[in-house]
């Protein structure tokens, strides 16, 4: 029997190599990721600029030979990814689910990004010249990327999964008794799935779908002798890997695209005609839609988003080789194409189909398993969990803290707790399997006041928060949508508890998403407190989300858009101050992407002061490091590997010489201008010592791993840096030494 169902969730972000380098002189084992001829993108506001230029401190007039591109940048990171599917060091089936992990980055970049970069067709300006030159480059990049990932595929993977007994077949590969066990599958599940459209004067042309692959066959009429175009769509309902069993003897797995048996079977689907050609495209569209409100409510607002969504238009068609010209220059008419949006497939044209062979159980070809650890101070699951919290603060770091012990316990107890008087949560990306609107709904049942803010524009996530949203107020739940204008991108929960002593508050703010399958592989830190000095600010924050004021006051949380930026100018101009007055000073920073203009320029003042600055962004970074004169005293590095780096840490040494009694805050933001000027965010700084230990214990592996670890360059290259001894923290790398950690701390 072929195994045919419901594809598995590809929502996996990795949320992302010019020319790749090796280095095997004298045993040395480098990797460089080249962006040669990057060019200069002055960033930052006049206000920003003239604001620094009236410091003690000559600065830069913009950023110089120290600005990277943020979509280059970007374009940088998912080489990254790429290369973990290139590394021998990834086990197998890992290295299949990197593979599929940067297609899908890839393709985000397209739907985000590629209207914002693509210059409007007949514009001759001096602007839209930069902006062709800038389009042009990044898909010059994005080919040579391309190619790696068709050889990553064809030479390495299939071959290598073949050596394990996956294997990836073509029709023609198959046996003729395997031929005909498949086509036995399509005639009974395939086929009646199947919907084919002809593209001729008698029917419309047809609607094609964002991210669809489709065959276009080509059909001669052998009685008129005419021919027309038909368009099948490959259904996503379905697995795109089958399973074949006939002549495959145990452990051996055989596989065929689903694709290849449409194709092959496609004569059935119609009779009396004569296939004359098939060519197979795949087809993107633009996700920024521009909707005027007209008055409308913000509900109503985001479901003409997604209706006018389907429709956008097209930013990318891709095309296996020799595809039929008619068909081409027939999609390039329908969809206003130049030759520059149009992208020849040597191999797969969707590779997040990979996703299904990267679930394999082979446990021999991943990572070993990793089962999270009920977070310190929570390791009793007997006794509520409010009692717990009082005791002192309690940091959970995910995945090696159990997010299922820590903050779900956290909201399932106060849903059930007869004491809990309300609860209140921010909810930006939850899963289809949520517990969270689960309890929440039963605390609502049971009478209880629960109040949920969720952000109906958290992109890719409008329709899951739409209908929670619904669900939600079937109950009685308070559903409220933010603040006009602001995305609310904060991660923060309030149970309020009637106690023996009268009212008590416990809050939990974290840098990830209240979402219980990325909790699993993403790396996030989060605070339950039960501090007055924290609570009492989250209530407030949460009047503010759900009611109305202008000037809401915040005594230790730190909130965007009123006062986050102001608050991280103030600190790290308290780093120049102290390195100016010989006192301790340094900044470390761990977080997603870097790229708000003010922050940059700040940064480079700071390291023409003498500062030292550690960065440590996953993602984009738009400054660049190691740049003289500029920038000599800042380094970035970013951290790739099994688990993604998440976390939003903050650290500033603030004139004391042991780090751990410096400032420490953990933030819902990164330093991008929409995050600290145009979204809700919260910053919570982290006042227990035991807890800013565990905080500079994940900055100080970050920043000495060489395992998972590349470094920036002064060009915007990235430099992938290998052990240089066998043992230690460096060799081990960043998630395998926190794992190594977690357990020492439950073994103690």
């Amino acid at each position: 029997m072929v195994e045919i169902g419901q594809p598995l969730d590809r929502g996996i972000e990795h949320g992302g190599h010019e020319n790749i380098l090796q280095n095997t002189v004298a045993g040395a084992r480098t990797i460089v990721l080249s962006m040669s001829a990057n060019p200069v993108f002055p960033v930052g506001t006049p206000e920003a600029v003239a604001d620094l230029a009236a410091s003690s401190v000559e600065p830069p007039r913009g950023l110089g030979a120290a600005a990277v591109n943020r979509d280059l940048s970007w374009l940088e990171f998912n080489r990254r990814v790429l290369q973990e599917a290139l590394d021998e060091r990834t086990p197998l089936l890992e290295r299949v689910k990197f593979l599929a992990i940067f297609s899908s980055n890839l393709d985000e970049f397209f739907m985000k990004r590629m209207t914002l970069i693509r210059p409007a067709h007949g514009d001759e300006s001096l602007a839209a010249q930069e902006k062709r030159d800038l389009f042009l480059m990044v898909r010059e990049r994005i080919m040579t990327m391309l190619e790696l990932e068709s050889g990553c595929y064809c030479d390495v993977l299939r071959p290598r999964l073949a050596e394990h007994g996956v294997h990836l077949l073509g029709w023609g590969q198959l046996t003729e008794q395997q031929q005909a066990e498949v086509s036995d599958v399509f005639d009974k599940r395939i086929s009646p799935v199947l919907t084919p459209l002809s593209l001729d004067a008698a029917h419309p042309f047809p609607y094609v779908s964002n991210l669809s692959t489709s065959w276009a066959f080509r059909l001669g009429d052998p009685v008129s002798g005419e021919s027309v175009l038909v368009r099948v769509k490959v259904p996503r309902e379905l697995y795109q890997w089958l399973r074949v069993r006939t002549g495959v003897k145990s452990p051996e797995r055989t596989f065929v695209g689903l694709d290849e048996v449409i194709a092959a079977n496609a004569q059935k689907l119609f009779p009396g005609m004569v296939i004359e050609s098939a060519s197979q495209f795949r087809v993107l569209r633009d996700a920024e839609v521009e909707v005027d409100d007209n008055g409308l409510s913000k509900r109503d607002m985001v479901e003409l988003e997604l209706q006018q969504r389907r429709f956008e238009p097209v930013v990318r068609l891709e095309l296996q080789p020799n595809a039929d010209p008619e068909m081409v220059a027939e999609l390039r008419s329908r969809f206003s194409l130049a030759d520059e949006d149009i992208y020849e497939m040597t191999a797969l044209l969707d590779y997040t189909t990979l996703f299904e062979i990267a679930e394999l159980p082979m446990p021999e070809l991943r990572d070993p398993p990793w089962t999270p650890l009920p977070p310190l101070g929570l390791e009793q699951i007997d006794g509520d969990v409010f009692t717990a919290i009082r005791r002192g603060d309690v940091l959970i770091h995910q995945p090696y803290d159990s997010f299922d012990a820590g903050v779900e316990r956290f909201i399932r107890e106060a849903a059930d707790d007869p004491q809990t008087v309300s609860i209140k949560m921010t909810v930006y990306r939850v899963g289809d399997d949520t517990p969270f609107v689960q309890s929440l709904i039963r605390a609502a049942e049971a009478g209880k006041q629960v109040a949920c803010v969720i952000e109906l524009n958290a992109r890719f996530d409008e329709a899951r928060n739409l209908h929670w949203s619904r669900e939600l107020e079937k109950v009685g739940a308070h559903v409220v949508f933010g603040l006009s204008g602001f995305k609310t991108h904060a991660k923060t929960a309030l149970v309020v508890r009637q106690e023996d002593d009268g009212v008590r508050c416990y809050a939990h703010l974290a840098t990830g998403n209240y979402h219980s399958r990325t909790a699993r592989i993403y790396e996030d830190v989060g605070l339950l407190t039960a501090d007055p000095r924290v609570t009492d600010d989250v209530v407030t924050l949460f009047h503010f989300l759900t009611g109305r004021s202008r000037t809401p006051e915040f005594s230790t949380l730190v909130v965007a858009p009123m006062a986050m930026r102001a608050e991280f100018v103030r600190l790290i101009q308290r780093e120049i101050d102290n390195q100016g007055a010989g006192r301790p000073a340094r900044i470390v920073c761990k977080m997603n992407q870097l790229e708000d203009p003010e922050m940059c320029l700040l940064l480079t003042r700071a390291s023409q002061a003498g500062v030292p600055v550690d960065l440590i962004v996953r993602g984009l970074s738009c400054l660049a490091p190691g740049v003289p004169v500029l920038t000599e005293n800042i380094s970035i590095r970013s951290i790739v590997g099994r688990f993604l780096e998440h976390s939003r840490i903050f650290h500033f040494a603030d004139g004391a010489e042991d780090p751990l009694d410096g400032v420490f805050l953990i933030g819902s933001g990164d330093w991008m201008h929409r995050n600290l000027s145009e979204r809700v965010e919260t910053a919570v700084p982290i006042l227990q010592r035991r807890l800013r230990a565990r905080l500079w214990e994940i900055l100080d592996i970050s920043l000495v791993d060489r395992r998972n670890a590349w470094e920036m360059q002064p060009d915007g290259s990235y430099l992938q840096l290998f052990p240089e001894e066998e043992e230690g923290v460096g060799a081990e790398g960043t998630h395998a030494a926190m794992m190594r950690l977690a357990l020492a701390r439950h073994a103690v």
